[in-house]
């Protein structure tokens, strides 16, 4: 039954599409979870903050793959299809660098310890995979059966750029528990103190949830919310669900490094939000325009009908890329200026 919902979930499209055998989706899924399951044994028996060159190293070879596995596409199924993919990835990459804040503030606030902060990420993000990828299913059902799906996604996209952008900076204050988190912690016994990797314990006869299981919930379900944008904007890239699994499988599967390696530089992406914000506000509108275009709503001008543009991928992978080149080098630029307005107030204060 699962064989026939994956392959009854790829969408007709006007371009090249994938037509893959089952069997390729399960070996894509099977290598996934063997990669998983050796990450989470290593780390649950050896617990540590994870050294700058085993980060390097890891995230080396993620990214590397997610190169390689773009070109063996572009080599088999040509250059459109490897062009959505790597729009894909690129996308859900830099939305998952902005969830990188959040999982920072859910770490400081149940106090997790280093040592144990990898194994959380990692049960973490194997809860997102599996949401995710329930997510894509329903996103591949919805478009292949309902076409006016595409202005929904598009409408919802618009609006998160507008709150992403009128949101400002990440501060302190910006994760608040939701009330799932909120209601399991209220009727679940627990306990304050630490045991490992443990999320539950016996204690006195009773079993009870260390703050581990709860800060593995909060993760999973703070990446759940994030799914909602995600999911909708690498489907205003692509129609094929197999491209938006490996994009998502890709992004999600370096997080863990991204976390360490790049958590003083997050502090200094400033302008993240917004260039995030234009971007998901572009997919929008693409998405909008796709739609049009799909479903040839009548645009009547001296009695003929007007062909709706649609934007083609090589377009949108160079505005991915230009959005995110300024974001970052904006970013950068703005706080080497502000610390060396501040070095400089520092020493007219000192004379």
């Amino acid at each position: 039954m699962i064989t026939s919902l994956l392959t009854a979930t790829a969408p007709p499209a006007d371009g090249p599409t994938l037509n893959l055998d089952p069997w390729v989706w399960w070996v894509t899924i099977g290598i996934a979870a063997l990669i998983l399951t050796f990450d989470v044994i290593w780390i649950a028996r050896k617990p540590h903050r994870p050294s700058t060159r085993e980060l390097t190293i890891a995230l080396s070879c993620y990214v590397g793959a997610a190169i390689l596995f773009g070109i063996g596409m572009w080599y088999y199924a040509g250059g459109q299809l490897a062009g959505e993919y790597y729009a894909g990835w690129l996308t859900e990459y830099s939305l998952s660098v902005d969830n990188l804040f959040i999982f920072l503030l859910i770490m400081a606030k149940f106090g997790v310890p280093e040592r144990y902060q990898q194994f959380a990420l990692m049960i973490g993000i194997i809860i997102a995979i599996v949401l995710r990828g329930i997510f894509i299913w329903l996103g591949a059902a919805a478009i292949n059966n309902f076409s006016w799906v595409f202005y929904l996604f598009g409408a919802f996209l618009i609006y998160t750029a507008i709150k992403l952008a009128t949101e400002g900076e990440h501060d302190d204050e910006d994760y608040e528990q939701n009330k799932f988190m909120v209601a399991i912690q209220k009727r679940l016994p627990a306990t304050d103190i630490w045991h490992g990797t443990k999320m539950f314990i016996r204690q006195n006869g009773k079993r009870l949830a260390t703050p581990m299981f709860f800060v593995i919930l909060a993760l999973g379900t703070t990446d759940l919310l994030f799914a909602l944008d995600s999911i909708p904007a690498i489907y205003g890239l692509t129609r094929e669900p197999y491209i938006v699994l490996v994009a998502n499988l890709f992004a999600l599967m370096g997080l863990r490094q991204l976390y360490f390696l790049l958590g003083g530089l997050l502090q200094r992406l400033v302008y993240l939000s917004i260039g995030l914000a234009v971007l998901l506000a572009f997919i929008g509108v693409k998405l909008f325009l796709h739609a049009l275009h799909e479903n040839e709503v009548p645009f009547i001008n001296g009695g003929e009908p007007v062909s709706v543009p649609d934007i083609p991928i090589s377009v949108s992978l160079g505005a991915i890329v230009l959005i995110l080149g300024v974001t970052t080098i904006a970013s950068l630029l703005k706080t080497r200026r502000d610390a060396r307005r501040e070095s400089r107030m520092h020493i007219g204060d000192d004379r």
